[in-house]
Order: C-alpha cells, then sequence, then structure tokens
C-alpha cells in the first residue's frame, strides 16, 4: 500500500515530468512523417511516465528522469512500431537508395552525389529528391534489421551479442564506434547537419535556417544521410572494420 506521502510524491513526479514528454514527443514527431499525430506520441508517452514512476526505486542507482525517458521513448516507439507509420512500399524505396550508395561508393571512392544516385536509380534529380522527402522518418535501425525476409540472421546481428537486449547491446558494443565512424565519413553538409539534429538538438526548421535552406531540403538532407550511415553500416558488419 502507498502511504500519503508516498502517493503525494508520485503525484509530483507526474505533474513535474509531464512537460518532458511533450518535448519528446515533439522531438520525436520532427523525424516523422506528417501522418504521424504528436498527440498520439504524446498519449504513448504518458504511459510510459507512468510506467515509469510505478516501476522506479531510488535503488536503480539512476536518476529518475534519466530513467524516465527510457521508459517515455520506449513507449513511444512502441506505439509507433504497432501503428505501422513507415509504409512498406516507402522502406523499400529506402533500401534502394542505400544499395545505391553502397555501390556508388565502391565504385567511386568516394560518397556518391545526389545526382549520381539519381542516375543509378534512373530517376531524374527532382524525382530523387521527392523521394527522400517522402522517406521522412527513416531510422538508422529498424527491428526487422535484426532478421531478413526468410528469419536469418542479417548485418545488425553481428554487433548484438546479448540476445537479453539486442537494441542495448548495440548502443553499448561496436556498434556505437561504427556510427560514430560512419558519420565522420558523411560529406561536410550532411556531417553539420546531424551535428546540429543529434547533438545541439535543433528541428529542421531551426537547422535550415543555420544551413540556409527550406526545412523540407533539411528533411531530404537528414533522410539522405541516415541512408549512408545504414548503407555503411551494413557494408562493415559484412566486410568486418578497417
Amino acid at each position: 500500500m502507498y502511504t500519503v506521502k508516498g502517493k503525494a510524491d508520485k503525484n509530483k513526479l507526474l505533474t513535474d515530468h509531464m512537460p518532458l514528454v511533450k518535448r519528446l514527443a515533439h522531438h520525436m514527431k520532427a523525424k516523422l512523417p506528417a501522418s504521424v499525430e504528436v498527440d498520439d506520441l504524446v498519449q504513448a508517452g504518458m504511459i510510459g511516465l507512468l510506467d515509469a514512476i510505478g516501476r522506479y526505486e531510488e535503488t536503480h542507482g539512476a536518476q529518475f528522469e534519466t530513467y524516465a525517458v527510457l521508459r517515455i521513448r520506449g513507449a513511444m516507439l512502441d506505439e509507433l512500431r504497432n501503428s505501422d507509420w513507415l509504409p512498406r512500399s516507402m522502406r523499400q524505396n529506402m533500401r534502394k537508395i542505400e544499395a545505391a550508395m553502397s555501390s556508388l561508393q565502391q565504385k567511386l571512392g568516394h560518397p556518391p552525389t545526389e545526382s549520381e544516385v539519381a542516375k543509378l536509380l534512373k530517376l531524374s534529380l527532382a524525382d530523387y529528391q521527392d523521394m527522400l522527402g517522402d522517406g521522412g522518418g527513416h531510422q538508422l535501425v529498424y527491428y526487422e534489421d535484426f532478421h531478413d525476409s526468410e528469419g536469418n540472421d542479417s548485418f545488425l546481428d553481428r554487433y548484438a551479442v546479448d540476445d537479453a537486449d539486442p537494441l542495448r547491446s548495440l548502443l553499448d558494443g561496436d556498434f556505437r564506434q561504427a556510427v560514430i565512424d560512419a558519420i565522420d565519413a558523411l560529406p561536410p553538409r550532411e556531417k553539420i547537419l546531424m551535428g546540429l539534429y543529434y547533438e545541439e538538438e535543433m528541428n529542421l526548421k531551426e537547422i535550415g535556417a543555420v544551413m540556409g535552406v527550406s526545412e523540407s531540403r533539411v528533411s531530404q538532407l537528414h533522410t539522405q544521410a541516415v541512408a549512408r550511415l545504414r548503407a555503411a553500416l551494413r557494408e562493415q558488419a559484412w566486410t568486418g572494420p578497417a
């Protein structure tokens, strides 16, 4: 049973961290297609916050906010996964882009330009950029990346040594360094964009103002950068570190 003080403490945690849920929801929404409603993310995040409050104990050795962020984001990601927010056809298009980038990188010895990728895909530059725009919300890691269509191990399995929590294993192991190396190899403009987005936590509109381009153009460049990273990580997983 909860004491009166214990119940008050939990209510205070809920009240104090509701703005955190909204902030995380809006930050995540900026990475997703327009079809995703921020209110749905907030609702899922509140469930995650309530779960964090119910499970949290000071003996966990972590500050509550640190623990809550993990539970809130996890709840939001579960909501996105369950709603299948990125259509299969869109994901297939992104994989075509990744494959083209990988092929051109090996052939040219440098990150391919947009025009070079568009040419290989037999698309006009405008159509290629539209494809990038449609792929807004493309992620570095998808849950299904751990298995191919036939259920066999995929390239990301090589990084996941902890069967109990493969995503945590990715973040704690060699995958983290592989991501750092892949980001370092991005074209300068995309490297700057990723720094502003993930390190400075600026939104697409703010980045556009800094870079002197439109918000939609930032979205295209971000999607392209993520595709480059995925292609690089896939290649490294099969060939091994240099």
